[in-house]
């Protein structure tokens, strides 16, 4: 049935789609349905003899046949992955109403836990074997690159300068949400100014690139009955430095409460990684940039001000809160990661 948040109805799924797969559905259930501006729906499609994943993608076929080579990529080297199913004509995907569906086989399996330090410790290291194995990635003919490699210095001082602006915008406001900023303001900025000052002593040329996924969290990350990892949606990798992929998968578990901060969890996921890539001082320091960084301060000070007449209030001021009981120790943390790195290296 068709609810008020689909895409497309369930009728049109199977008589418009699955008939270029010739799939007959037993059921389809609408998993996750995002109706922004890289709008986007996920069902999950079960037949008689095995299930499958619909999605409709928010990017171009070009960009899908990248998606697609690096999917493949990895498998070819032994590392689980979805796949995107061909149609019946050959195709890898599905044009309907100027809308692209990907067919993949549906993986099942359970989240990665992250409070199982080894399920951690076993992210990190398949991280590590994609990482090894697609040094030399290349995506088929037809394929629009996707590459990352953004300027951190550049990046990081533009998130600073918008940290200062915001502190004098909590000066001429002085409302409720504003004294909640000044009051984590200090012990921010400083990890802002640790972040910017860092970034700007990295030799860019020494970061090891590869493919990258750049949503390696465990919504994404899957053990199966056998505890095997599978990863799967790719709509958001390039090639790039993999400190980018790193560093992500290291915040997502940092900034929870039961794990937050926990240098010991962070170098044993370090040293996991580097059994198989090992990382140069300017690495560490890249890493020690993004997890400096205060990204949640940054962020919801910046929609804040930006949507000040219109945004709910009481909302914003109950995440900063919550984002300031955490700050003290982030800041120890990187203090502590810091002195870690320049022993390491010295």
């Amino acid at each position: 049935m068709e609810t008020p948040f689909s895409l497309i109805s369930e009728e049109e799924i199977k008589n418009n789609i699955l008939p270029r797969y010739r799939i007959e559905a037993l059921e389809i259930k609408q998993i996750k349905f995002k109706d922004t501006v890289k709008q986007r729906a996920v069902y999950k499609i079960v037949t008689s003899k095995e299930n499958y994943c619909l999605k409709k993608i928010y990017y171009s076929k070009e960009e899908l046949f990248f998606v697609y080579s690096a999917m493949e990529w990895l498998f070819h080297y032994n590392i689980g992955v979805s796949r995107i199913v061909s149609t019946v004509d050959g195709n890898k995907y599905v044009l309907y109403k100027e809308m692209i569906f990907i067919m993949t086989n549906w993986i099942e399996g359970i989240k990665c836990d992250y409070d199982n330090q080894e399920d951690i410790i076993s992210c990190s290291s398949n991280l590590s074997k994609i990482h090894h194995y697609t040094k030399k990635f290349k995506a088929i003919a037809g394929s629009n690159p996707r590459l990352g490699f953004d300027d951190i210095n550049n990046s990081m001082y533009k998130h600073f300068i918008q940290i200062l602006k915001n502190y004098n915008l909590a000066n001429q406001y002085n409302d409720k949400f504003s004294l909640i900023f000044k009051e984590g303001f200090e012990k921010n900025f400083t990890l802002a100014k640790i972040a910017v000052d860092t970034s700007s002593k990295i030799n860019l040329n020494n970061l090891s690139k590869s493919l990258c996924h750049l949503d390696y969290v465990n919504k994404n990350i899957l053990f199966d009955s056998n505890h095997d990892i599978w990863i799967i949606d790719f709509d958001k990798c390039k090639f790039d430095y993999c400190i980018h992929d790193i560093t992500y998968f290291l915040r997502r578990i940092l900034k929870r409460e039961n794990t937050k901060w926990n240098l010991q969890l962070v170098l044993s996921c370090l040293n996991k990684y580097e059994e198989r890539n090992s990382l140069n001082y300017d690495e560490y320091k890249a890493i020690l940039v993004y997890l400096a960084f205060p990204q949640k301060f940054w962020k919801l000070s910046r929609d804040y001000y930006n949507n000040i007449s219109k945004c709910n209030q009481d909302a914003f001021c109950n995440l900063l809160s919550k984002s300031n009981e955490k700050v003290g120790f982030h800041y120890n943390f990187i203090m502590e990661f810091s002195d870690y790195i320049n022993k390491k290296f010295t």
